[in-house]
């Protein structure tokens, strides 16, 4: 069942194929972009979106005429900067780097958004996608994720984890994992990846519950040690780091994704000229290799099937967030 409802890859799967090689060809757009384009960051500086919204930015800058600036502007889980996204003027000169959090769970968090995934923004290019790891200080006594457990089984609510807020993708993740597991943590949550990681590195907090590319920066380090992902296969970056499924939690699979998105709006050939362009540069080697440097994994889709990806998460999504009664005050 999870496997089932939470897979990205198996979303991958039936949208179909390779989105890379379905990717349109470059759309001649006289006059696009004739002046700097705008990457709306809807979360603070240093965390997963932020990093690999900047990546993309520089790497499309490198080409002329092309240059893109991000634009951090974080607030209430990630939705500021949306809104700010959705109420542009559609011309392509406004954009938003996008993920799963702030799109397909916000919605149901949230009363009365100004806006509607699905119906005031043009799903763009997908950039890529992220297990949730859990992890804790180098100096921590968990040396596993089976250490977690027996310690949250023996007295329950008592081990504590950090996430980037209540109700984000990173923490109905763990929540998920705690049905799974049949256990009890006690969840802290944080103003963003960065303050939970702070904190659990000084021992604040037992564990950290993050995106890799928030963490993967003190995973090399050495004062971060990765006990698991939530991905039905183990991350490119962290091989040797088992899934929560290798833990005893047969499917198990539960990943999280980024994308660029535009106005409702926004001329068809705007929107596949960029399609085309951030997934030129996503086959691009050096490209990949800082992508998954920062343990996420790239991966290419036309506009349409991003659109459709957006779609199916947004009602499965629905049913996970009043399951875990998740509210933001």
């Amino acid at each position: 069942m999870l496997r089932r409802q939470f897979s990205l890859a198996a979303t991958a799967l039936v949208l179909g194929g390779s989105a890379l090689a379905q990717s349109p060809a470059p759309v001649a757009t006289a006059a696009y972009p004739a002046k700097p384009i705008r990457m709306i960051v809807p979360f603070p500086p240093g965390g997963g979106t932020d990093i690999l919204a900047r990546l993309v930015a520089n790497k499309l800058s490198e080409q002329a005429p092309w240059t893109v600036v991000a634009d951090n502007k974080a607030g209430a889980g990630g939705t500021i900067g949306i809104s700010e996204a959705a109420k542009a003027a559609p011309t392509g000169y406004d954009i938003v780097m996008g993920q799963k959090d702030n799109l397909v769970i916000a919605p149901w968090l949230y009363k009365n958004l100004p806006w509607d995934p699905t119906k005031d923004l043009v799903a763009v290019a997908h950039v890529a996608y992220t297990p949730v790891l859990i992890a804790t200080a180098s100096n921590s006594r968990f040396k596993s994720l089976a250490d977690v457990i027996a310690a949250a089984r023996a007295a329950p609510g008592t081990i504590t984890y950090g996430s980037p807020g209540n109700g984000t993708s990173i923490h109905l993740s763990a929540d998920l994992f705690e049905k799974a597991a049949g256990i009890r943590l006690s969840h802290v949550p944080y103003k963003g990846s960065n303050p939970a990681l702070l904190d659990a590195l000084a021992g604040n907090v037992d564990l950290l519950v993050s995106s890799l590319p928030s963490a993967m920066g003190q995973i090399k380090a050495g004062k971060l040690r990765p006990l698991a992902v939530t991905s039905g296969k183990r991350s490119s970056s962290l091989p040797d780091v088992p899934t929560i499924a290798e833990s005893g939690y047969k499917d198990f699979d539960v990943s999280t994704w980024y994308g660029l998105f535009a106005p409702a709006g926004t001329p068809a050939s705007v929107v596949s000229s960029l399609n085309a362009r951030v997934n030129q540069l996503l086959g691009n080697a050096e490209v990949k290799a800082a992508i998954l440097a920062q343990g996420a994994e790239p991966q290419a889709m036309t506009s349409a099937q991003f659109t459709t990806l957006l779609k199916t998460e947004y009602v499965q999504w629905k049913g996970i967030v009043e399951a875990s009664g998740a509210k933001i005050e």
